[in-house]
């Protein structure tokens, strides 16, 4: 491989699965490390996290041995409500679904900023695997997805699942997929700052069969 195409290549990847602007890095000043590495590493067991949709309910154990950092902010976003009558705004057939977005665009600027620091790629992204999207890396902060198939050509670019789908996947294959990249992928469609700026207001009126994220919650 000629120098540089490892780069050009995660850099490529990395745009094509979050869909955003590129943006500098703000360190985030909610997540020490090193207590949550102690933590994920004398609790035992997955956490489950129950996701009710337009579609129906999906499961997602959440393995902080996987990937310390990024599940606990994606349970701390859980508990917080942040993920709540959101939408998935992103469904591209044989590749991934993929939310966190806010509904409320005041919550989405809260977090979109607050990144914290990346997780070495310890599972791999198979079908059903839930992992943070990202533009560069240490920009992890609310946007992630399940793939809907076998991604683990994705581990070798630094995204790193936190945990996989355990019951409902035929849930997660159903979610409205028409409007592919359009609504929200960014990429082939410019940015996401209509979603970022209007959240469901935007999404509602423009593409109102997206599925919609109407709670998710710790069981």
């Amino acid at each position: 491989m000629r120098p540089g195409a490892c780069a050009t290549c995660l850099l490529a990847w990395t745009l094509i699965l979050t869909g955003c602007e590129r943006v500098e890095p703000v360190p985030s000043s909610d997540v020490g490390a090193d207590a949550i590495a102690r933590r994920a590493a004398t609790e035992i067991g997955p956490v489950e996290v129950a996701v009710e949709t337009s579609k129906g309910e999906f499961v997602i154990a959440v393995h902080r041995e996987w990937a310390p950092l990024g599940a606990e902010r994606f349970l701390a976003l859980v508990e917080s409500g942040y993920y709540d009558d959101a939408r998935f705004h992103r469904v591209v057939p044989d590749f991934i679904v993929q939310w966190g977005l806010a509904g409320d665009p005041a919550l989405t600027a809260e977090w979109m900023n607050a990144y914290i620091p990346d997780d070495p790629v310890v599972a791999s992204n198979t079908r059903g695997r839930i992992a943070f999207a990202f533009t560069d890396p240490g920009t992890r902060a609310t946007q992630v997805y399940i793939s809907l198939v076998d991604n683990s050509r994705l581990d070798s670019t630094g995204f790193a699942p936190f945990g996989e789908v355990v019951s409902g996947m035929e849930v997660v294959d159903a979610l409205y997929s028409g409007y592919g990249e359009g609504s929200g992928g960014g990429l082939r469609r410019g940015d996401q700052s209509r979603i970022v700026a209007e959240g469901n207001t935007y999404l509602d009126r423009e593409y109102p069969l997206l599925d919609r994220l109407s709670r998710a919650s710790r069981r």
